[in-house]
């Protein structure tokens, strides 16, 4: 069948009329039309699963008040127009509420009707089909096991706290690195979760003027302030019973954390310029790259806020130490840059991916994905050369290289270089160069430096 075919069942005790609505409907010919001349015999068929039934409300053995219901009860999805007498109206009226499709009375001009009316529903089913598709591609775009790519030890632990989240509607609070995928996380996140079918609300707070907060999360109402000139549906409002997605968290003014304190915690927020306050509810989910501990001793976050949005923590660990998984994503988005180019993927040679592993990745896997794709332009073979590759920090180790130094020189200096690009943490740098801690510790010691 077509897009807009339908498996339709007529049900109708009146020989001529039910012929009549037969024929109408059977001008489509994609249309599969059965007719049924009682109520016994149309239960016996209905596990054939039709899409549309016309139910004549008055049949010699069942109401169809009566009928309605059974029908609903058996097959939910099924779409019923009632048929019937002027005479009936008030009880047609009551199965439109009970979510009947349309009524039509019995008059002259019912088979124009008839044709309008199912003209509408294909419409309708095509929108739907269009809508359940677009949730598949997104269900499927957002499956944290395909959608992160990696193997890594890292990676892992996020999986699992991602699988945790799921489960439950506890507020997330995603931390790391910019550039480390925190909104695609909040996406699986939702996607993955009961709330699926419900909105996704992504507000980036640094990327809103300081004044327009408030409006923006919380709405306001016509001629609020100054440009209002029509009412405005705020985020809260938007993200009702879905997923609201607070990213950058850490840069929302502190005199507007207590209005969001307040919403959190009593589920309801006041429009700008709105008299009373409306009902919300809302999973919570905020990101940010900065430490908000931190945050809070400087006074730039308040307490309050930080243990009401803390839920579950989830820390996405930096690229540079993901280091098995650079080879992976790098050849990921050879792939995806390749095929959405209509091109043949390229190939890294072996000296490309040393130098791609030397490289700490500021930018995390967003630098990498941009680092990768202008690769496979400046690339002239199908061959990706380490001179393709373009990166926006100096090369470490003509950094170290620059002047000549003693051998003690060189140790202090390139320990120094690492334990810069790795945040202090010793023993990830003890590691990467393959020495004892204590190795550093003491050339440290030896230079005075704590």
């Amino acid at each position: 069948m077509s897009e807009k075919a339908f498996k339709i069942f007529v049900v109708e005790d009146d020989e001529w009329y039910r012929k009549l609505l037969a024929h109408t409907l059977s001008l489509n010919p994609d249309h599969e039309v059965h007719t049924y001349e009682n109520g016994k015999s149309l239960l016996a068929a209905l596990n054939q699963k039709p899409d549309l039934i016309t139910l004549d409300f008055r049949l010699p053995d069942y109401l169809g008040s009566d009928l309605f219901d059974k029908i609903k009860s058996s097959n939910p999805d099924v779409e019923i127009i009632i048929i019937s007498e002027q005479q009936d109206i008030e009880t047609a009226v009551s199965l439109l509420k009970k979510g009947a499709y349309d009524y039509l009375t019995k008059t002259d001009d019912i088979r124009d009707r008839l044709i309008h009316v199912l003209n509408q529903l294909g419409k309708s089913k095509k929108l739907k089909q269009r809508v359940e598709s677009l949730e598949q591609e997104v269900e499927k775009k957002y499956d944290f096991q395909s959608t992160f790519i990696g193997q890594s030890s890292g990676l892992k632990k996020v999986f699992k706290l991602i699988e945790k989240a799921t489960s439950t509607n506890i507020n997330v609070m995603i931390t790391g690195e910019t550039g480390t995928g925190k909104e695609v996380v909040a996406k699986a996140i939702h996607y993955n979760s009961k709330l699926k079918k419900k909105p996704f609300v992504p507000v980036n707070m640094s990327a809103i003027p300081k004044d327009l907060v408030e409006s923006e999360l919380f709405g306001h109402e016509k001629g609020a302030f100054t440009g209002a000139t029509e009412k405005h549906i705020g985020k809260f409002e938007q993200a009702h019973e879905g997923t609201l997605f607070l990213d950058e968290i850490a840069e929302m003014d502190i005199s507007l954390q207590a209005k969001l304190l307040r919403a959190l915690q009593e589920k309801e927020i006041n429009r700008v310029g709105g008299k009373g306050s409306i009902k919300v509810n809302c999973r919570v989910v905020v990101a940010t790259h900065k430490n908000l501990l931190e945050e809070i001793k400087t006074g730039n976050f308040r307490e309050d806020l930080y243990y009401r949005l803390f839920g579950l923590p989830i820390e996405l660990p930096p690229l540079r130490e993901r280091d098995k998984d650079i080879v992976l994503l790098a050849k990921h988005f050879v792939t995806s840059f390749a095929r959405e180019n209509n091109q043949q993927p390229k190939t890294f040679a072996k000296q490309t991916l040393q130098k791609l592993l030397s490289y700490p990745f500021p930018g995390n896997i967003r630098e990498l994905k941009s680092i990768v794709e202008l690769a496979m332009v400046m690339a002239d073979g199908q061959e990706i050369q380490p001179d393709d590759l373009t990166f926006t920090q100096k090369d470490v180790v003509s950094e170290i290289f620059s002047d000549e130094l003693t051998m003690k020189e060189y140790q202090l200096k390139i320990i120094s270089l690492y334990l810069k690009q790795y945040n202090d943490d010793i023993k990830l740098v003890a590691d990467k160069l393959d020495i004892g801690q204590s190795t550093i510790y003491r050339i440290l010691k030896e230079n005075s430096i704590s």
